[in-house]
């Protein structure tokens, strides 16, 4: 567990100095901010822009900002460094997990108080959000472990995260779109998140989310298995 602590106050101090990162922590909740306080429409559901945005950060932020990191630690070599020094690859994708799982859900409680959630209710809030950026952690896990660099991550998450965080609120317009995106995460997230204040999850929920998570790790430990971590 030293290993993992040192990786996560390391990879902490990393992202003061990684803009491109960072930003992908507070684009969304100071977005909401900013909508929830100027925009009011007549007829505009409560906390409309809160939970848009909640959903679209959780198909954006874990999944770029792991993969990111995975790629561009292989690149430089950092991981083989690792390795070498008797990190195992575990004690490195718990510390790189739970950094980016804590900088998301500081993220989730600025949009889940953005959007006025108090109580027992932003309780639920922040549970959801938590199950939302574990299923995006492991895909942008996964993701960045296939990547031989971080161009190629690029490439690949660019694609994948405009589905994972778009398809949530296009969702919200088209009832075609509604019915494709049923079959993501992200959608179920979003669907769960806007029933708070009747909050009583259905089997489709738990099924797709947990499908989605199932096919993410499948595809980790492919990925693991033909590239490794170093």
């Amino acid at each position: 567990m030293k290993n993992s602590a040192a990786i996560f106050e390391k990879q902490i101090k990393d992202t003061l100095k990684n803009k491109e990162i960072l930003i992908q922590f507070i684009m969304f909740p100071i977005l909401a901010l900013i909508m929830e306080k100027a925009i009011k429409i007549e007829g505009m559901p409560p906390h409309f822009f809160a939970n848009m945005f909640s959903a679209m950060y959780v198909g954006m932020a874990p999944l770029v900002s792991i993969a990111a990191v995975i790629a561009e630690e292989k690149e430089k070599n950092t991981l083989r460094v690792l390795m070498m020094s008797g990190v195992k690859p575990w004690e490195y994708l718990l510390a790189m997990g739970s950094y980016i799982w804590s900088f998301c859900m500081a993220g989730a409680l600025v949009l889940g108080m953005a959007g006025g959630y108090r109580g027992r209710e932003l309780m639920i809030f922040l549970l959801i959000m938590a199950a939302g950026i574990l299923a995006s952690l492991l895909i942008g896990a996964a993701i960045g472990t296939a990547s031989r660099n971080q161009m190629m991550a690029t490439s690949v998450t660019v694609p994948v995260m405009l589905v994972f965080s778009f398809l949530p609120m296009l969702a919200e317009f088209n009832e075609t779109i509604s019915k494709v995106a049923g079959a993501v995460y992200s959608r179920q997230i979003g669907l769960l998140i806007g029933n708070i204040g009747d909050f009583s999850p259905k089997f489709e929920n738990i099924f797709v989310i947990g499908v989605n998570m199932l096919a993410a790790l499948v595809f980790f430990g492919w990925a693991y298995k033909k590239s490794g971590l170093a």
